[in-house]
């Protein structure tokens, strides 16, 4: 592998996902990079656990949503295991699918009928939290080699990194727009009721708390309708 090259690409990538401007987006960016970049790849996805419920972002193909659902229905799978991983391995490589696997004894023989040949799994993560795990396939037995887990995993870390900020951003946006439709719906409540700042506001907790409704929904009700 030229791995010159492959540097070069990957800071290019870097400052791709950078330029993203939704998590959506970083997410399907990151996903048709696998396919691109790490040599044997004929598919990607990011796989998210809640508890056991499988989540699938991004997929490059219907193989993917498959793989995913098997997963979450036998509760096994190198990328079921690379996404809850606290401890130990990050990365998973099946060489051949066609070959027995004792680890996952019920999900590589039905992945095999899927038409999964190998595959790898990377654990999505930062130094503050784990995010899940970037998924690769290929539809045929020993695609992988090390030098393709070597750039899966420096992919994996990119992606993380750009994720994480990625989710940042977006959750400082939705604090923003929360702010300003809040601020909006004081604005209504003391334009209408004749009420201080701190008055309005305490209308709009008093209210969110009394029936177990989010500030931010409240206030939405009250620029909507112009009262509570």
């Amino acid at each position: 592998m030229d791995w010159r090259k492959f540097a070069q690409q990957m800071a290019s990538l870097a400052r791709d996902l950078l330029a993203q401007e939704s998590v959506e987006a970083t997410l399907g960016r990151i996903t048709a990079a696998a396919t691109e970049l790490v040599e044997g790849c004929d598919e990607s996805g990011i796989l998210v656990l809640s508890g056991t419920k499988v989540r699938s972002f991004a997929p490059t193909g219907q193989l993917v949503v498959d793989s995913d659902r098997l997963q979450e229905r036998l509760e096994e799978g190198p990328c079921f295991d690379a996404a809850r991983t606290r401890t130990g391995e990050r990365v998973y490589r099946i060489p051949d699918f066609t070959q027995e696997q004792p680890r996952w004894p019920l999900y590589a023989p039905q992945a095999h009928d899927l038409g999964v040949g190998s595959m790898m799994g990377f654990l999505l993560y930062t130094e503050d939290e784990e995010l899940g795990a970037l998924d690769l396939y290929s539809r045929r037995p020993g695609a992988f080699t090390e030098d393709s887990e070597t750039a899966g995993w420096l992919l994996a870390s990119h992606a993380a990194v750009a994720l994480s900020g990625a989710r940042a951003h977006a959750q400082m946006d939705q604090a923003i727009a929360t702010r300003h439709t809040i601020g909006e719906a004081m604005g209504i409540l003391m334009g209408s009721r004749r009420l201080t700042e701190k008055q309005a506001f305490d209308v709009l907790r008093r209210y969110s708390q009394d029936h177990n409704v989010k500030l931010r929904e409240v206030a939405r009700r009250v620029c909507a309708t112009g009262t509570v």
